[in-house]
Formats: C-alpha cells, structure tokens, sequence
C-alpha cells in the first residue's frame, strides 16, 4: 500500500507540473495603436510675468495608455523650445493622467528661447514653446508619443516704475533669529539713503548680532546697549516681535523699532477678536508690503503695529489709502494685497496661493498655512509652530499642483514624498526659481 501511495503521489505531481507547462501565458507589451493626446483646453495665448511665477500656467491632462499588458504605465511630460524636441527643456513624471506647470516654468523655458520683454532690446517678447507626453511601460520596455502641443507665450513688456532695492552683504544672526547660523541669516537691503540699510523681521526672545556674508569675520554688537555698534561687540537682548532693523554703516549706529503692517476686519479675524492680524512681508524689488491671505464675507482694514492708532481704509474705492477711511467691502476667497505706503495706494487680488499642509500642520485639511510671494518665485512664511508629522506644499489648498521632497534633497517634486518635521517653530521658504525650499527650526 506504501508504494501504491508513493507512485499516485509522483503521477499527480507530473501531472500538475505539465498543466502548468501547457497553459503558461506569455504577455508582450504593444504599442496602442490608437491616437495618444492631450484632453484639456489650451488658451490662445500665455500671459507670463514673473509677479505670478507660482501660479498655475496649464494642466495638463490625457486618457490612460494601454500596452495591452498587465504593467503600470508612468508619464512624462516633456516641454521644448523646438518641435522637433531635439533638446527637452522639462520633465514632469507621474503615474497619473495629469501634470500641472506652473508661470515660472513657462517662463523659465521663454528664457531659453530668447524671448525678452526689456523694450530696450531686439529680442522678441512672444513666441511658442512645445509640449508632448511619453507614455511608458513599467519596465520602460516599449513607450509611445502622443502628438505634440504649442503653446504661444506672451512676456508683457516691462513698464520701469523706478521703485526697488538690493540685498546688501549684511544680515542679522543669532538666537534670536536663526539659532547664531543653523541657517541664512535675515538680509538688510538698500534704502533711498546712501549707506543705510533696513531689515524688516519677526524675531523671538534671545539675543542677535549683525555680520556681514553669513560669516564671523565682520560681526558687530554693541557694547553697553547704547545704539553704536562695535566690532565683535556683546550681543543685543531682543524679545519676541516684528521689527524694522535699521542699520547705518556711515557711523555704526542702529534702532531696533517694532514695526508691522497687517489685515484686520470681520472679512478676516473679527476686527482682531480671534487672533492677530495677516501679517504683510516686505518686498524689496518693488519696496511694497505683501500678503498671501484667505478671506471670508467681510470687510478690511490695514493697521500698523496691530492697533488702531494708524489704521488705513479706502474712502471712495480708488485703490488710494485713507488715513481712518471706510472700511474695504471683501467676499470670501484667497487673496494677494499689495501695499505701498509711499505712494499711499494698495491691490487686493483674488488669485493663487502657496500653503503648508500636513498631519504636522492642520491634520491634512484646510485651513493650511498660507505663504506670501515676497517676490519673483521666493515665497515665505513665518512662523509657524508645526507638531510632530509630515508636511507638502500646495496651491490655493487644492492637490492638482503640490510639492514634496522625494530622497530628502531639499528639491521640491511635484507629488512627492511628504517631508517629516518635528514640534517647534519655523520659517519656511520655496524658491520656485530653482526648485529648492528651506523648513527651519528656530527653536
């Protein structure tokens, strides 16, 4: 009987392994035959200034490919200055069946085409870049190209209103700002007085010094605390605020003032009963104050130093600021405000604006941190107290055109891994210009 059982157990075996043998299926991936294409809508043209580098320029969407093959299929996107694609310019990839560009890229490949909108030169200001999908299959075996898309790209010719400023070579460093150098230190910029520079930032209570090019060989503090700076001097005891830094390099001598101009109203934080108000950030190429900022049914106002004691509305709605005027009527939604105290006039615009989002945040829901474009791709924030978790980076709260970190580099991708932060306030920046964001620990 032993060997009985022992013969049926082989035969069933040889049995089994020959079925298998026999219905083995053997996929081969094939080009679709059928038309691979965009499915969007394109605009007959492309406005493209740098003052919306963040914005959206187009998304671009298709239908899924099949290589009639049980594989993952991914995508790029590929943008060109020629048709012919012999140079790629940009490569967005996804798994998905959409991928956002943004102005800055747009305007980045305008750029590599020689297109320029400085009325003082022969180079023309419109012109048409070019975009197509590749479509591949998951081991990039076998792939097919959809038809190609132009785009015409217009660059507003430049109108020079004679305002801005530069970085200077100083900064302020310490524990009071940037923890004596864990990163860049906050940057004074040129005034309309030779030699006088200013820095407009938030600090927290510690002590801060200034020096020149992020290093210790030029530093300055100050000896008794009497305003005069010396080489190397003792450190300046700050608390908790938003200041304007003054710095006057013909003599060495400082003030330290609080200084800050924000939101307020029932259009945003119950005419300061629920918290402080937006705060604007400095922009030193066009010497204004701006602010990223959502809004609800309401109305604004503008006030210095979170009081009422300099206070701004618009009496007339000219876009011109009264001193104690009326009340600014606004409806809900996202919003870039621009200031510019010294010709007295201010923009309220709906439009687009960077967020953090995260279970380190706002437990991946909106409200999200807003972020302001102080200028030209650099957008700002601070400060924010994240808890233990994960952060990206959005626009307008909406997941079509976000940002993470995919490897820890310090480069931003679009759709990439979420970046961990641990509890503890921060200042966070994007630089869209170059791909590249900063998350600092102040504390």
């Amino acid at each position: 009987m032993k060997k009985i059982k022992i013969l049926l157990v082989f035969l069933v075996a040889v049995l089994g392994f020959n079925s298998c043998e026999k219905d083995e299926l053997v996929f081969t991936a094939q080009v679709p035959s059928d038309t691979f294409s965009f499915t969007n809508t394109f605009l007959d043209e492309y406005i493209l200034t740098s003052t919306t580098s963040s914005n959206l320029g187009e998304r671009f969407t298709w239908e899924s490919v099949s290589f009639d093959t049980p594989t993952a299929v991914a995508y790029d996107l590929q943008g060109s200055i020629t048709e012919d694609f012999a140079s790629i310019s940009l490569t967005k990839s996804t798994s998905g069946n959409e991928v956002a560009v943004t102005i800055g890229n747009l305007l980045a490949m305008a750029s590599e085409a020689g297109l320029d909108n400085d009325p003082n030169t022969d180079n023309p200001n419109t012109g048409t870049v070019y975009f197509r999908l590749r479509a591949y299959s998951g081991n990039d075996a076998i792939e097919t190209l959809s038809t190609v898309q132009a785009l015409t790209v217009v660059l507003p010719e430049i109108v020079d209103d004679g305002g801005g400023f530069t970085i200077s070579s100083w900064g302020v460093v310490g524990s009071g700002y940037n923890n004596w150098g864990a990163f860049a230190d906050a940057p004074f910029y040129t005034s309309s007085s030779s030699g006088v520079l200013v820095a407009y930032v938030t600090l927290v209570d510690g002590a801060i010094k200034f020096r020149e090019n992020n290093d210790w060989t030029n530093n300055l503090g100050d000896n008794g605390a009497d305003g005069t700076l010396e080489a190397g001097g003792a450190d300046i005891v700050v608390t908790a605020g938003t200041y304007k830094i003054t710095f006057d390099t013909n003599d060495n001598t400082y003030t330290i003032e609080d200084y800050s101009w924000g939101v307020v109203g029932s259009g945003y934080n119950n005419w300061g009963a629920d918290g402080p108000d937006a705060k604007f950030y400095y922009d030193y190429t066009t010497d204004t104050f701006k602010v990223g900022v959502r809004l609800i049914d309401g109305d604004i106002k503008f006030r210095f130093n979170n009081d009422w004691g300099l206070n701004y509305g618009d009496t007339g709605l000219d876009g011109t600021l009264d001193q104690d005027g009326d009340n600014i009527t606004v409806t809900a939604g996202l919003y870039v405000i621009s200031l510019d105290i010294n010709n007295g006039t201010y923009t309220l615009e709906e439009g687009d604006v960077w967020g953090v989002v995260g279970s380190g945040y706002n437990n991946w829901n909106a409200p999200d941190f807003y972020l302001t474009e102080v200028n030209p791709g650099i957008i700002v924030g601070d400060i924010v107290q994240f808890i233990d978790g994960e952060i990206k980076f959005r626009l307008s709260e909406d997941w079509g055109l976000n940002y993470g970190d995919t490897g820890a580099d310090g480069t931003l991708d679009q759709d990439g891994d979420n970046i961990p932060v641990t509890a503890g306030d921060y200042r966070v920046m994007l630089n869209l210009n170059d791909g590249t964001y900063e998350v600092n620990k102040i504390q």
